[in-house]
């Protein structure tokens, strides 16, 4: 589990920050915008902190819990037609 101690924003609101920000990519400037809505003040150089100290700690837990893929794997034999 990431450990939070110390961090005076709740969990959840760095939490929604970081996981709004990697998969779309929006700014800071409009993820603040966002978070304003959500009823949380803080500034965007507050969010590029948040991301850049907890995305890899996410990942590392993500790939903890992903499961093992198949080391071998085989794809068929095809063919590309090409003009005509």
């Amino acid at each position: 589990m990431i450990s939070f101690k110390g961090i005076n924003f709740p969990k959840e609101a760095i939490l929604y920050a970081v996981f709004f920000y990697v998969p779309f990519g929006v700014s800071y400037c409009d993820l603040e915008e966002i978070m304003d809505d959500r009823s949380v003040q803080d500034d965007h150089a507050t969010l590029n902190r948040w991301v850049i100290n907890n995305s890899p700690l996410i990942s590392a837990e993500a790939k903890k819990s992903k499961r093992t893929v198949v080391t071998s794997w085989r794809m068929d034999e095809t063919y590309i037609k090409v003009k005509g």
